[in-house]
């Protein structure tokens, strides 16, 4: 994986639409059912809309149900993760390892052979498809 990187929040800003840039870098959330990633199926990399470190292989989504793109298995070291304290119950929530870009919360009730779900925000994420070259980061 790249190395960390950070700008500063002007500049992410100027690079981002509003909503994404508030997912990322403010932890809101999207509303379910409202990305078009969530009922994307072809082959591709889901990569972080921010700095575009690829964090989901396509063969790794699945239907949850939850109305949010849900993976089962990120990239090896694509992520990281901190325990969230906002709701009543601690969640367990993951960024990218690149940016620091909040990208979702990890449940363990996904399917195997993991058992988890990457809970994603779509607007969080950018697709390639299959045989597309992955852009390069344009955060550095």
């Amino acid at each position: 994986m790249s190395t960390k990187t950070t700008k500063p929040a002007d500049a992410l800003r100027a690079l981002l639409p509003k909503e994404s840039y508030e997912v990322l870098f403010e932890e809101s959330t999207e509303r379910a059912f409202t990305s078009p990633l969530y009922l994307e199926k072809r082959p591709g990399t889901y990569i972080c809309a921010a700095c575009h470190q690829p964090l989901f292989q396509s063969n790794t989504k699945y239907e949850s149900g939850t109305g949010w793109p849900s993976f089962f298995q990120a990239i090896p070291e694509s992520l990281d993760t901190k325990t969230d304290h906002q709701l009543i119950m601690p969640r367990i929530e993951y960024h990218c390892a690149r940016c620091g870009g909040h990208q979702g919360h990890l449940f363990n009730d996904g399917p195997k052979p993991t058992g988890m779900r990457y809970c994603n925000n779509g607007v969080a994420l950018k697709f390639i498809p299959e045989g597309e070259p992955l852009p390069a980061s344009h955060l550095k």
